[in-house]
């Protein structure tokens, strides 16, 4: 089994498709481990505000494999497939990381996004801070401490425990 890290992202009808995210999940994966779920604006673009998370989970699926179910989950709970990059979005499903696995293609991995936002980045710290990015050398740790990262994040009350 591969241990891989996908971030959940939504910020129409929030509550309820984080909850509907972490359900698929444990669909397809197991051992799932959750992280905090945070609140914070939208970046790039004016739009209501994000719910994100982090969950970790070990699945038996490649990597193309998972995302083509992450897709279709997005797509299942009212993500458009011709859905912009900055637009609101009742879904979004990404994988940040997958085992030790680096790969230049889509879907990037490590997920770019470790290095932009606090949204990714602060979860992860949560979840495995000692844990070595495939390809970078650092641990989450080290990175989440060594960049500054623009947005605010607030710490959302769980709900669903």
């Amino acid at each position: 089994m591969i241990t891989t890290y996908i971030g959940i992202g939504s910020n129409i009808d929030r509550q309820k498709h984080v909850e509907i995210a972490l359900v698929e999940l444990s669909r397809i994966g197991d051992d799932l481990q959750i992280s905090t779920i945070y609140e914070c604006e939208a970046v790039g673009f004016k739009s209501e505000p994000f719910y994100n998370l982090v969950v970790e989970m070990k699945t038996v699926m490649g990597l193309t494999e998972l995302s083509h179910a992450l897709r279709k989950i997005e797509l299942k709970w009212g993500r458009r497939e011709d859905a912009a990059k900055l637009e609101p979005r009742t879904l979004d499903l990404d994988i940040i990381l997958f085992g030790e696995l680096v790969n230049e293609h889509q879907p990037k991995i490590p997920r770019d996004d470790i290095y932009k936002f606090a949204f990714v980045i602060q979860p992860l710290n949560e979840l495995c801070p000692q844990l070595v990015v495939p390809g970078d050398g650092r641990t989450i740790q080290q990175i989440y401490t060594a960049t500054k990262y623009p947005e605010v994040l607030t710490v959302v009350k769980p709900w669903f425990f």
